[in-house]
């Protein structure tokens, strides 16, 4: 199964143009000199007599001992970006800082490029305590081999190459036993950076490097089927796993996917998650099935949003297994979207903005914690950059004379069948008869039927497929019904019932011979669901559709009902504002009540996720 992306895919989306477009402002506005500085330094390539008191600070603080990862993610973000939009200014900035990339190198002696000292590297492997050189430098390797493979810049290639060649002979000194004492040290994607260059490059290093890289400590005891994962660090084994995935793609061999699968089962399956989507709470997997007492102030680091998006997106390329596709969605909406570039109105005083929250706190009266633009740069800001470079992703696939849609924001996809070119439209239909977005909005109010057909918010989501090609083409288009459904789906083929379903195992397949102008509606019943935690039926929390909603309160709060189910509880509040649906709840008997919105529309406000429910005899 291929993903259609880049110039495929033209995201018409505004939230996600919106982000898109904030994500690319930030990285045009961080300057060269500190992106490059602790490279610079580390070469000797840095005057001065003191350092720029603006320049990055946080985790790039010359001082801290994993300076310099965030320039491979701006490299990775960056090259996401080109591929999508063709942006020659992004791409104008890359060739700039990989010509003193190439300096650095130069001056290092021909192969180190880092932004750290070789030390490190003999240092762990002495048993001292350094903080991660490896997961430090696979940013890099990460950075170069992205740029190389979506910019098409052979310089980033040659520089990833000849720093390869320190790595291979620096891990050949080791024997097996020592070589898996420092493989306990996080490592970061190296695995994937092996197998991404053997596959682009095709050299017997880099698949000798696949083997010395395996981590048998950790990937043998998943075969096994044992729980490696509970109160260990997660975003140290996610990346290794997503080697292990990368590898099967290029070697082909099983062991690999097995791998994956099993770690998948651990992580997920057999542990269970949060109403988001998300896991761990400091960083750490839960025990399985036991989420209650781990809802705290440092749940769902975002790095672990982003890394488990990128393994379940993995999954479902081998298996067009619907489930990766609804975990992915929840992640995106209750993850990404809620931890990354807020913009919405202020909460006493506080600002309209915010850049990223490192974690999403779940216990009640929590607030997200937002970094600064130069202040931190921890692992979740570099992930950050790359998860909002490119909205266009994750949503078209095609496969054996079939086309996936798989999230769904409004979109255009451009593919081939049947030897015609043909372009797929998604629009939703948002049932509001009015464009009006402001009290300023001076737009024609054009009397209409669905002001009054739809008077309050619909209860189904309505999606519009059109088809665009020359000639009847034949091909499968293969639509996702989320597992949030709350009755029925239904698609209409030009206006007639094609197929309803409430299965949401499967996509619902429409086989046909396509014509220019040929038009599908699909709509999908939504509502609110109280989703339980695994270990206490009583707690939970409130998703409408893919969106968790968050109670707004500083302090925590017992949901008191006399009868009925948890959703009785809440009724819609400020549903429509000029021409707007909006998603906005308020309790209905508590005392006071509680306003929810949802967790990606929070900003500074303090809030609740999860309730518990008290049932009043």
């Amino acid at each position: 199964m291929r993903e259609l992306k880049g110039r495929e895919v033209k995201l018409r989306e505004g939230e996600l143009l919106r982000r898109e477009n904030a994500n690319r402002q930030y990285m045009m506005k961080l300057e060269n000199r500190y992106l490059l500085r602790n490279y610079m330094l580390e070469a000797g390539r840095f005057s001065g007599r003191g350092m720029d008191p603006n320049a990055m600070g946080g985790w790039e603080d010359p001082c801290c001992q994993i300076r310099g990862h965030f320039l491979g993610h701006w490299l990775s973000a960056a090259a996401l970006r080109y591929y999508e939009t063709g942006d020659v200014e992004i791409k104008a900035k890359t060739e700039a800082i990989l010509e003193e990339l190439a300096m650095c190198q130069r001056d290092n002696g021909g192969e180190w490029a880092g932004p750290i000292p070789e030390k490190y590297l003999y240092w762990i492997g002495q048993g001292r305590n350094i903080w991660a050189p490896q997961y430090n430098l696979h940013k890099l390797f990460m950075g170069l081999i992205d740029v190389y493979r979506y910019m098409e810049i052979d310089a980033a290639l040659q520089i990833a190459d000849r720093l390869a060649d320190w790595f291979y002979r620096w891990s050949g000194g080791y024997s097996r036993e020592e070589f898996d004492n420092i493989l306990d040290i996080e490592t970061g994607g190296m695995l994937e950076v092996w197998a991404d260059l053997l596959d682009i490059t095709g050299s017997d290093k880099y698949r000798e490097l696949l083997g010395r890289y395996y981590r048998g400590r950790l990937f043998d005891p998943l075969l096994e089927g044992k729980d490696v994962l509970t109160n260990m660090h997660a975003n140290t084994t996610i990346p290794e796993v997503l080697g292990c995935a990368r590898a099967y793609e290029v070697t082909g061999e099983e062991k690999w996917l097995r791998i994956v699968q099993c770690y998948w089962k651990c992580a997920v399956t057999d542990r269970g998650y949060y109403a988001t989507g998300g896991q761990t709470q400091g960083e750490i997997w839960t025990p399985m099935k036991k989420l209650k007492a781990r809802l705290g102030d440092k749940n769902q680091e975002h790095c672990t949003v982003y890394n488990m998006i990128r393994l379940a997106e993995f999954l479902f390329r081998n298996t067009k297994d619907p489930e990766y596709m609804h975990y992915i969605e929840y992640n995106l909406r209750n993850g990404v979207m809620a931890q990354t570039y807020f913009q919405g109105p202020p909460w006493k005083g506080s600002p309209w903005t915010g850049l990223l929250t490192y974690f999403l706190p779940m216990k009640a009266g929590s607030k997200k914690d937002w970094a600064g633009e130069m202040d931190s740069f921890f692992c979740c800001h570099g992930t950050m950059l790359q998860a909002n470079a490119a909205w266009n992703r994750l949503m078209y696939y095609q496969d054996d004379g079939a086309v996936y849609v798989t999230q769904y924001a409004d979109s255009e996809a451009e593919f081939e069948a049947g030897g015609r070119k043909v372009c797929l439209t998604q629009r939703q239909d948002y049932m509001n008869g009015s464009l009006m977005n402001s009290s300023e909005n001076s737009v024609q109010q054009t009397v209409n039927d669905i002001t009054s057909t739809y008077a309050n918010k619909p209860d189904f989501r309505k999606y519009v497929f059109t088809v665009k090609t020359e000639g009847e083409t034949e091909f499968a288009l293969c639509l996702r019904i989320p597992d949030w459904i709350a009755g029925k789906a239904k698609a209409y083929v030009n206006g007639e019932l094609e197929k309803e379903t409430e299965c949401t195992d499967e996509f619902l397949r429409i086989d046909r011979r396509w014509k220019d102008g040929d038009a599908v509606i699909l709509t999908l019943p939504i509502g609110l669901k109280f989703i339980p935690l695994p270990d206490d039926e009583n707690m939970g929390a409130f998703r409408y559709g893919p969106d968790v909603l968050a109670g707004i309160t500083e302090q925590e709060r017992v949901l008191k009902l006399e009868d009925g189910a948890p959703e009785d509880e809440l009724s819609a509040d400020t549903e429509r504002e000029w021409g707007t649906f909006r998603t906005f709840y308020r309790t209905e008997n508590q005392d006071p009540g509680i306003s929810f919105k949802k967790l990606n529309e929070v900003g500074y406000e303090p809030y609740q996720i999860y309730f518990k429910i008290k049932k009043q005899s």
